[in-house]
């Protein structure tokens, strides 16, 4: 009787107050006691998903969101409605599937997708759906849950599609269990973002930005190195040599600053062979099997005698001969190699002679802050002791 005085008031009362009334239908269906007439109030509710006015069906929505009792039939039906309506549906409702959830993303409507990455829980599979097909926002608030089950290969993918901006880069660095590879394409993409920076606004030409920022990748790439694990190399390596930034000249970098792990998995991953075979002809001594090695990794024929002498120069001075770790290059070794290059024939030669006296310019920055630094820190403690004698 109450549904079907219900059904004729709706003929002529207007959008607002037939939302507040389907709301309070909705909240009686979940928390009252309404015996038979459930079915007369559950058939009022499915004609209600017909009206001209989203106010209605947006106050079904808001009620059925986080109830398990809610009907299917209706919860379905409104997640494919518009975006405003079926989003707290795709936020909170414990009703749908897995497969729901993907097709909601595969929409391709943001505030779906958004809704879907703020839920609660968000299984790794429906986490691959928005990092292949997700907006940023919708990545962001992904990133940000921290009921989140994201994948390497979907943060990967999210780095790929949005790396270029920042508020996404940001919230991918505050990830626990992010690979050195991954944080070395997040490295590629605020690099790429830079340059184009830097050339729009005419601060620097083209080539000089792209220069520029490639060589602080580089860098960038071998203090990542640097900082990872023996298991962590190889994968990087196969990163960068997937993503072309396998380089003679970021090798040459390596070598420089006496990473020979990094140089030496970038040789195995070029040449296809072991790497403790590609270690034991890059520590000979004899320097037998060099060039052959060199040769078969495809690295310019120019450059060898460089690499060559570099290697000579770890091997005679070593490389903790200088602070800094294998991250910083060793100005010591640049020297010695530019000493060398410097008598021979200028020729193929001279762009390589350029790259070392930058790196040797480089080099002497960082050896001179590091220097400065420990001074600082000297006179520091000194000062602490010098009060701490005042004060007895």
């Amino acid at each position: 009787m109450i549904v079907r005085q219900f059904l004729h008031w709706l003929r002529t009362a207007p959008p607002g107050e037939r939302a507040e009334a389907t709301s309070a239908l909705a909240r009686a269906y979940l928390y009252s006691d309404l015996n038979e007439s459930d079915r007369a109030a559950e058939g009022a509710m499915i004609m209600l998903l017909d009206d001209a006015s989203p106010l209605v069906r947006q106050a079904l929505a808001d009620v059925f969101a986080g109830s398990e009792y809610a009907p299917p039939a209706i919860v379905h039906s409104l997640i494919s409605d518009q975006p405003d309506v079926a989003a707290p549906l795709l936020e909170r409702s414990p009703l749908l599937l897995d497969t729901d959830l993907v097709e909601a993303v595969a929409s391709g409507e943001g505030a779906r997708q958004t809704a879907v990455a703020a839920r609660a829980r968000v299984p790794c599979a429906v986490s691959a759906a928005i990092a292949e097909v997700g907006s940023a926002e919708a990545c962001l608030v992904l990133l940000e849950n921290a009921g989140a089950d994201i994948m390497p290969a979907s943060l990967d993918r999210m780095v790929a599609r949005h790396g270029h901006l920042a508020p996404i880069r940001e919230a991918l660095l505050g990830q626990v269990e992010l690979t050195p590879a991954t944080r070395q394409a997040l490295i590629a993409k605020l690099s790429q973002t830079l340059a184009a920076f830097v050339a729009a606004r005419e601060w620097l030409n083209e080539d000089s930005a792209e220069r520029i920022t490639r060589e602080a990748c580089e860098k960038a790439t071998i203090a990542l190195a640097a900082d990872s694990s023996e298991d962590e190399v190889r994968p990087l390596v196969r990163h960068l040599r997937d993503s072309e930034q396998l380089t003679a000249g970021l090798m040459l970098r390596s070598l420089l600053c006496g990473n020979l792990a990094l140089f030496e998995e970038a040789l195995a991953e070029l040449t296809e062979m072991s790497p403790s075979r590609v270690a034991g002809i890059v520590h000979d001594r004899r320097g037998a099997g060099f060039r052959a090695l060199y040769d078969k990794a495809g690295l310019p024929a120019s450059a060898f005698q460089v690499f060559r002498d570099a290697l000579d120069a770890i091997r005679d001075e070593g490389v903790w001969a200088e602070p800094g770790g294998v991250s910083r290059l060793k100005r010591s070794i640049i020297e010695r190699v530019l000493t060398r290059c410097e008598s021979a024939e200028i020729g193929d030669i001279e762009p390589l002679l350029t790259l070392l006296r930058r790196y040797s310019a480089e080099a002497a920055r960082e050896e001179a802050r590091l220097f400065c630094d420990e001074l600082v820190a000297d006179d520091g403690i000194a000062l602490g002791y010098d009060e701490r004698l005042a004060a007895a």
